[in-house]
């Protein structure tokens, strides 16, 4: 077995061990015996073998044969200096064995070693594994996080129908589904001054099967529906639409960086009764009531809020003042919901009316898309071309304000003709509702349902045309209650918030 000496020669080894090839045997004459073959040690692992006589006992290196340290010493002088070498450990085995010397190769080191550690061929394809897994999720966060819907998943996934079919019946049942529940009760038996208003969300919307799967079909189907009796309630044709909780109301509207509602005294009324459904106040919910006098509280109060001309001009125009000054009166969490009006009544639109909107713009793009809510029509009695006109200045300034809105390449007309403009741009006009009993002699010709039909339908066409989706509000009105001839009540009011919510609801915003 290999003996190693007890005193080592002072032969220098170094401390990144290589197999070392075998030494020559030295010459000897015929007479002779036999070499012994001693193995030289490198630490705990054999690197060389040398050739000591057989009646030789293992002495210090400067008494071997010269021959045999000329080949240690040639050997050594290629290795590289070190300053960690340390002595050389050698031993003695099968001392009587002759062996043919054979030269082979040293092996390749099998790792580099770095400090402590040894770096393999596995182990960087591991690390390259780890850090290509790395990458690739952190790619799958980031889309996530910048493109994930936001929509509820109803909305994203096939909505199965009613599996209670009613023979013979006009309307199904409302799908047993859980996002359907709140058409099915009072969503207003929270609210303030819920019995004493006397209005409940079931007098306004009667819910059936099925609901509209998208939005093309929601729009359709809410202007083209009807009421079973005056002032009974509203039911869209063909499909339905939600009625929403407040909870879903506010959640809907933070997905918008901003809904701007632009237009008249009727688009006023829908930003009072969003105000009334996010602050759960059928009492005052669309008026400034913090600033009120006992005598204003007495008269602007239920449904006076949009009956009485006084009253409705202290509506709320933008959801920041009430943030201001009654900020605890918003069901919505806070900062997330962002809802305004900018009157312009007519057109021309003055420059002053355009500066103000230029001023609601911002000249990059949002973290959260804008929504456009127009409405135009009785204030130019209804004539068509200068709606267009009203439509196209607006969509025109927009793009101008907001290039962000539009492709870098197309121009302001082919921006407004276009869907999205290369982003999620939602635009929806609203027509006129239907003329009342009330309505006054002088304007039957010009503003009167038949002209106001007129007008509808040929709104939708333009409008289509411009990239700007329609909702018509004749249909839902012409049997409901208008204290004027001209203007809904509070239920009609409610009717039409809802039916912006549920456009609001159906937009594509993960694709902004």
């Amino acid at each position: 077995m290999d003996v190693a000496p007890k005193h080592s020669s002072p032969l220098r080894r170094t401390t990144a061990y290589h197999d070392l090839p075998t030494l020559s045997v030295p010459a000897r004459s015929s007479n002779q015996p036999p070499y012994r073959r001693t193995r030289l040690w490198l630490g705990k692992h054999p690197s060389a073998e040398i050739y000591l006589p057989p009646t030789s006992p293992l002495l210090p290196p400067e008494t071997y044969n010269k021959s045999v340290i000329d080949n240690i010493e040639t050997w050594l002088s290629r290795l590289p200096d070190s300053n960690t070498m340390d002595t050389f450990q050698y031993s003695e085995k099968y001392a009587s064995v002759p062996s043919t010397p054979m030269a082979s190769p040293p092996h390749p080191p099998r790792g580099l070693k770095l400090a402590s550690w040894t770096l393999t061929p596995r182990k960087i394809a591991l690390i390259a594994a780890g850090l290509l897994s790395f990458f690739l999720l952190n790619t799958i966060i980031s889309s996530f996080s910048h493109h994930g819907p936001r929509r509820p998943s109803y909305l994203t996934s096939v909505v199965p129908y009613n599996s209670t079919f009613v023979p013979n019946a006009a309307f199904q049942p409302p799908e047993a589904l859980r996002h359907r529940i709140p058409d099915t009760i009072d969503t207003f038996s929270s609210y303030k001054y819920r019995s004493t208003c006397d209005i409940s969300s079931l007098d306004l919307h009667a819910p059936f099967a099925p609901l509209c799967p998208d939005r093309k079909s929601m729009l359709e189907a809410m202007s083209s529906g009807g009421r079973i009796g005056h002032d009974a309630p509203y039911m869209p044709r063909g499909c339905d639409m939600r009625w929403f909780s407040t909870e879903e109301i506010c959640e809907i509207l933070s997905r918008f960086e901003k809904v701007i509602i632009v237009g008249d005294s009727m688009m006023r009324h829908v930003i009072g009764s969003i105000n009334v459904l996010i602050r759960k106040d059928l009492g005052y919910g669309a008026v400034t009531d913090w600033n009120f006098s006992p005598e204003e509280r007495k008269e602007c109060f239920c449904n006076y809020q949009f009956n009485v001309k006084s009253c409705s001009i202290q509506g709320i125009f933008k959801t920041a003042d009430v943030v201001k000054n009654d900020p605890s009166s918003i069901a919505c969490p806070s900062n997330t919901v962002d809802v305004m009006i900018e009157q312009m009544i007519r057109f021309p639109i003055t420059p002053e009316e355009l500066t103000r909107f230029r001023g609601l713009l911002p000249n990059t793009k949002p973290p959260l898309p804008y929504a456009f809510i127009f409405g135009h029509g009785l204030w130019n009695d209804l004539d068509l071309q200068a709606t267009l006109d009203w439509l196209d200045l607006i969509l025109d300034t927009s793009v101008s304000s907001a290039p962000w809105l539009a492709p870098e390449s197309a121009g302001k007309r082919t921006a407004r003709k276009s869907r999205d403009g290369g982003v999620t741009w939602p635009r929806l006009i609203l027509t006129p509702n239907a003329a009342g009993k009330e309505k006054p002699d002088e304007w039957i010709v010009s503003q009167g349902n038949k002209a106001l039909m007129i007008f509808e339908e040929s709104v939708k066409v333009e409008a289509g045309r411009r990239g700007v989706e329609h909702l018509g509000t004749w249909n839902m009105s012409i049997q409901s209650n208008k204290f004027d001839g001209v203007h809904v009540d509070l239920k009609g009011n409610l009717i039409k918030a809802m039916m912006v919510m549920n456009w609001l609801n159906m937009l594509e915003v993960e694709r902004f």
